[in-house]
């Protein structure tokens, strides 16, 4: 209350005739901190009950970005590579500071009535956790902040800022709806950074960057070596779903193994039974696991893409997958079935290419803006016919019916913008992502994406 009240984030007044009262409550939570290192905190929050609101009347836009966790590993990337400072901010009641474009009156909180105006109400003046626009008007205020101390807003990632110090350096600051993550090579400029946020927000400093996302940042300097790890994650994940004890395997499928439909539950038992069982949601929290280092090897950014040819036995629709690497780990990645049916492997691969290429685009735009002069020229492919494909205009006949949104890679590579190239299936870790493999097939490509479980 301490906040709201200093914050001014509303008047009290009586109710104009023809306005309805948002509610509001009280959310109490545990955050739970990093064993040794952080204790757990204890947060209460006023949340508006923003169900009730009406689009159009009390709010129109509620889009707001966040920063793509794509950006995020390429920073470390570059933290890693140049050896940078790595710190991290949180903003205390961050929706708190958006300003509200629309007249909205809520009801006074639980146990903070004021006393002789008990039938007033609160009309807003900021936003509100549980508003629809407050995630949107807090990213509106941020913006404006960091463009008015000279930040630049990334293009191809609008939560990510950089600027460019008079001696040429540069600072980074990567934002994630209230987590920020600042990089810079000097530690005064991050103190700067810091002070200048300071002013205009109410910030709690974390110092240098442990965890974001549920993703635990080690680093060991001396080594040049940056570390994320999901363990805890891990813990959480197990305990939830009562599998403390269970017996690791060492891989999910065997490689012969094919999914379908056919093998869903089909009978009224059978349904009612797997009602009750949490497989989907297990699976989907697995999923989320890796664990991951950067370091400063030789290589740049190198992708890789491969595509099982009708993979999905429903729609014989076939799977595409890509990963790309800065400095030999992974930072970009992507399984997802094609949106239409390929009639070959050549044409499922070279659909897939394209997809590829289209990332391969985005990170080379992402890193230019960044200062950050690495080059990628190279998708490596394991099909020497897709690769062909890509690079010649006479087989009209054989291509015709495929998309012509995928023809676009044509003129990428005529121009030399990318460079699709041949590898050998066995070196291509593009293939762990369309098909179950055995376990040392499976461990040979994590290593190769820099990728450890």
């Amino acid at each position: 209350m301490e906040s709201l009240h200093k914050n001014r984030t509303w008047d009290l007044v009586q109710l104009p005739k023809g306005k309805k009262v948002v509610r509001c409550k009280w959310v109490f939570k545990k955050k739970e901190g990093i064993p040794g290192v952080e204790e757990p905190r204890y947060k209460a929050r006023l949340v508006a009950k923003g169900y009730s609101q009406i689009l159009g009347v009390d709010f129109t836009d509620v889009f707001s970005p966040v920063v793509k966790h794509s950006s995020i590993r390429a920073l470390f990337g570059i933290v890693a590579m140049h050896d940078l400072e790595l710190e991290q901010l949180d903003v205390k009641t961050t929706f708190l500071h958006g300003e509200l474009e629309e007249d909205i009156y809520m009801q006074q909180p639980e146990g903070f009535i004021a006393s002789e105006k008990e039938d007033y109400v609160c009309l807003l003046r900021k936003s509100l956790y549980g508003l629809k626009q407050s995630p949107r008007q807090w990213y509106k205020r941020f913006d404006s902040f960091m463009a008015s101390h000279d930040f630049k807003r990334n293009s191809l990632d609008s939560c990510v800022y950089f600027k460019k110090n008079s001696n040429g350096s540069f600072v980074y600051l990567l934002l994630y709806v209230d987590d920020m993550l600042i990089a810079a090579k000097d530690k005064g400029e991050i103190r700067k950074v810091k002070a200048q946020l300071s002013e205009e927000f109410e910030m709690k400093d974390l110092g240098p960057a442990k965890k974001i996302l549920g993703m635990e940042i080690l680093r060991d300097r001396k080594a040049s070596k940056l570390y994320l790890s999901q363990k805890g994650y891990i813990k959480k994940v197990l305990c939830r779903f009562n599998m403390q004890s269970a017996k690791p395997v060492s891989t999910t499928l065997a490689a012969h193994f094919r999914l379908s439909s056919a093998l869903s539950p089909q009978s009224d038992d059978e349904i009612e039974y797997m009602s009750h069982v949490p497989y989907s949601s297990a699976v989907g929290s697995l999923s989320m696991l890796w664990f991951a280092h950067f370091g400063r090897t030789k290589d740049g950014v190198i992708g890789y893409v491969d595509a099982d040819f009708a993979g999905d036995l429903d729609r014989r629709r076939s799977l595409t997958s890509y990963v790309f690497t800065i400095r030999g780990c992974a930072i970009s990645w992507k399984a997802t079935l094609q949106t239409t049916v390929a009639l070959s492997t050549t044409e499922a691969k070279y659909m897939a290419i394209t997809e590829a290429c289209k990332e391969a685009i985005w990170l080379k735009g992402l890193f230019s803006e960044l200062n950050e002069d690495l080059q990628i020229n190279t998708v490596f492919c394991d099909s020497q016919s897709a690769i062909f494909l890509t690079k010649d205009q006479m087989f009209h006949e054989r291509t015709k019916h495929i998309d012509v949104r995928y023809h676009f890679i044509r003129d990428i590579i005529a121009r030399g913008d990318i460079v699709v190239s041949k590898i050998s299936t066995h070196e291509n870790p593009a293939d762990m992502m369309t098909k179950s493999l055995p376990i040392t097939k499976f461990e040979h490509c994590l290593d190769l994406v820099g990728v450890h479980c």
